[in-house]
């Protein structure tokens, strides 16, 4: 009788990939959010605000947080016929069956001068509290003292302070205080809310000039304070934008005005000779390098 060969070892199969989330999951019978059961413990009884907060951090916040959370949203919702939301109602003029095209379009238009002072205005404020040696400040005298460095240092920068100055509300912007307010009427007023403040009190001295807090820098001094990432900062701003959007939409549907915008600019167009575009001269320590 002859030896049967014996076969060769199988390779081990490897284990399934594993992707690991806190957030959504769902099974054939239900559907875990947050590690809650969504249709029993969070739909109707979490509002979208207060949902918002807990999936960015993915702790749940408490009233007074989501008070200011969602004053935020509210100061950032709607600010008229912005840039963000012209775009947004002439891109569904051009294409009506595209919601999301029109949407989109407007929340990609959330830069550094509309929407992204919010994330520009919170990141700054965190960098000078980080740098801070010792302890923050514990009085307005304290504020005020890194505020003044602060401005000072940024006007020899030859760079702007986030948050400061608005081009409408060159008196005051209604929603600054009102955040102020509800933010200390909640206890959750922090750091990056009083340097704001500071700023607003003692930039006059370096600019010699008075320029208002505005709302989208002091929206990002209580974001965050909130805690809530700083790098998603601009992120609840689209957020907040979003609904703005839907509702620039929503009276776009009833009262269209984007035919008339459109048609203001293509039947008002003055032809004008051509401008052609010549290089800036090269510098004369650049011209030697290629040379030689």
């Amino acid at each position: 009788m002859t030896d049967q060969p014996v076969p060769p070892e199988q390779p081990i199969p490897p284990a399934p990939p594993g992707y690991d989330t806190a957030l959504g999951a769902a099974s054939l019978h239900s559907i875990t959010l947050l590690g809650h059961d969504l249709a029993e413990d969070v739909m109707g009884e979490v509002g979208f605000g207060e949902l918002a907060f807990w999936l960015a951090t993915q702790r749940r916040p408490s009233r007074g947080q989501t008070r200011v959370f969602e004053a935020v949203l509210a100061a950032l919702a709607d600010h008229g016929y912005t840039p963000t939301a012209i775009v947004t109602r002439l891109t569904y003029l051009s294409a009506p069956d595209s919601v999301q095209g029109a949407l989109a379009a407007g929340l990609l238009g959330g830069g550094s001068r509309f929407l992204g002072v919010t994330e520009d205005s919170g990141q700054f404020l965190h960098g000078v509290l980080a740098a801070v040696e010792g302890p923050l400040p514990t009085d307005e005298a304290g504020w005020d003292g890194l505020a003044l460095r602060t401005v000072a240092a940024r006007r020899e920068a030859g760079l702007f302070v986030p948050g400061l100055g608005h081009h409408v509300h060159k008196e005051g912007d209604p929603r600054t205080p009102r955040l102020f307010r509800i933010a200390e009427e909640e206890g959750v007023a922090g750091p990056h809310l009083a340097l704001f403040a500071a700023i607003g009190r003692v930039h006059p001295q370096v600019l010699g000039k008075t320029l208002p807090l505005n709302g989208a820098g002091v929206c990002g001094a209580a974001l965050a304070d909130l805690g809530l990432p700083l790098e998603l900062l601009r992120g609840f701003a689209l957020l907040a934008r979003t609904a703005g959007l839907i509702g620039q939409l929503a009276e776009e549907l009833r009262h269209p005005v984007a035919r008339d915008i459109h048609l203001s600019v293509d039947l008002n167009n003055r032809p004008v000779p051509p401008d052609p575009y010549i290089p800036p001269p090269l510098t004369s320590e650049a011209s030697d390098t290629e040379e030689g």
